[in-house]
């Protein structure tokens, strides 16, 4: 087998050893691939050359200059006279982001869209029906092939079924969505847990799509991950100005929508929708946090990069500033709960309760976890059947006449969701109200993010 050698000009050490390759040359059968033109730019790539100078041999390889590493490597003697002994190499041309980045684009097996050479990229997405109503970053081979550089998962790896239309999703189609929200690669493998999550049987993201209610797809992300791509859970959590909140929760609806079919006026068929459709994801705050992270409690060992989905409506908030026990600020969450899609319904509805900080602490300083908590909320959310039945208090909604001599929770076992985040300054929490729970509606979901 040929000995192989990749080089390249403007590489001090590459220039060091040219003497060496003709010695090299004239004694075995040598392949120089030189990384200065694109075929050698090429093989560098398909040959994965992290460093040059660099020699091959019989599935074998070595880097840099060392004399007699080389002359053990070759069989060569006297390799380089009046050379010195050793040199480091330098990085390779062919793993340069741009350059990897545009090899791996002509592997990509997703269907190319030539746009008219008068065509506005952004109009031209608009029309096609590719967006949610807001431009989207255009899905060049180049953008999509460094987006794939964010997962070790081979881009032919079906992620997920995507409802409505049931279609497969591989990595590269996640990959092609996270570029059109304006991801960077770091964030895919969130975006990737977050549609395997929605496509679950148990979140039901056909359902979610088709009912009239208000409600999409809610992510809470949790682990590692969040702070390591920059997510916030602090200030605004909620809201904007944060890119990886903003574009993990969009990709995940453009998936849906454009791989899958669901949009609005088709499948999608609420009657008012919410400004969270477009995008709602958030981090938790875990470490101020007085309670267990989310994802902890749903059952992942502690330190775990996680999503959990949650199909929810938007933020409503609740104002407690006076409240400095927790047995007073219970009863005032207990009291803003009940209000979850109507305060006589029982049971049909989940809920997501976001603790702010300085609410936290108040739970903290007495010695309250969630546990507690939560035993505490379960007490005051019991509802007194002859109050919620149909036309108590002069109200047609409500439970049927059945149910009237019966005490009934405000929400199933496990129904209500705890998670901690917000600003540090504020005596404000939030509730986001959930679809239909359970086997008729859609189960809260985690999925551990995987590199």
């Amino acid at each position: 087998m040929a000995l192989v050698a990749v080089v390249k000009k403007d590489c001090p050490t590459c220039q060091l050893v040219e003497p060496v390759l003709e010695q090299l040359a004239a004694a075995t059968e040598l392949v120089v691939h030189r990384e200065d033109d694109e075929d050698g730019l090429r093989a560098s790539h398909s040959l994965g050359i992290e460093t040059v100078p660099t020699l091959i041999k019989d599935g074998e390889r070595i880097v840099g200059w060392q004399r007699d590493l080389w002359e053990k490597f070759t069989g060569v003697e006297d390799l380089g006279p009046g050379l010195p002994d050793h040199r480091p190499g330098c990085g390779a041309k062919a793993v340069e982001p741009d350059v990897a980045a545009r090899f791996a684009a002509e592997s990509l097996r997703s269907r190319r869209i030539e746009l008219a050479e008068a065509e506005d990229d952004a109009d031209a997405m608009f029309d096609r029906g590719w967006t949610d109503g807001l431009p989207v970053v255009p899905p060049t081979p180049e953008r999509v092939a460094k987006m794939l550089s964010g997962t070790s998962r081979s881009p032919d790896d079906v992620v997920a079924v995507i409802p409505p239309d049931l279609v497969e999703c591989t990595v590269e189609k996640v990959a092609v969505n996270a570029v059109m929200a304006g991801c960077k690669p770091e964030y895919l493998p969130v975006v990737i847990a977050a549609v395997e999550a929605a496509c679950t049987s148990e979140f039901n993201a056909h359902g979610l799509l088709a009912t009239t209610y208000f409600a999409g797809p809610v992510v809470i992300v949790n682990g590692p991950i969040a702070r390591a791509i920059g997510m916030n859970s602090g200030v605004n959590a909620l809201g904007q100005g944060n890119r990886a909140n903003a574009t993990i929760g969009r990709a995940l609806q453009l998936v849906i929508r454009n791989v899958g079919g669901g949009r609005p006026g088709d499948v999608d068929r609420a009657t008012l929708g919410n400004p969270g459709k477009y995008t709602f994801c958030f981090a938790e705050d875990e470490q101020g946090s007085p309670f267990e992270p989310l994802s902890v409690e749903r059952g992942l060992p502690s330190g775990t990069s996680a999503v959990t989905l949650f199909a929810g409506e938007g933020p409503r908030g609740i104002v407690d500033q006076l409240s400095r026990t927790p047995e007073s600020l219970a009863r005032t969450l207990a009291a803003c709960l009940r209000s979850v899609a109507h305060p006589k319904l029982a049971i049909a509805f989940d809920a997501l309760l976001v603790v702010s900080p300085e609410h936290g602490r108040v739970f903290r300083d007495a010695g309250w976890d969630k546990a507690r908590l939560r035993e505490e909320l379960d007490g005051l959310l019991q509802m007194d059947g002859a109050e919620a039945v149909r036309g108590a208090g002069g109200i047609a909604e409500g439970l049927p006449e059945g149910f009237a001599s019966v005490t009934l929770p405000k929400f199933r076992d496990g129904g209500l969701l705890i998670v901690h985040a917000g600003g540090a300054a504020g005596l404000f929490s939030a509730i986001i109200g959930g679809w239909a729970s359970g086997a008729v509606g859609s189960e809260p979901v985690t999925r551990e993010v995987r590199m």
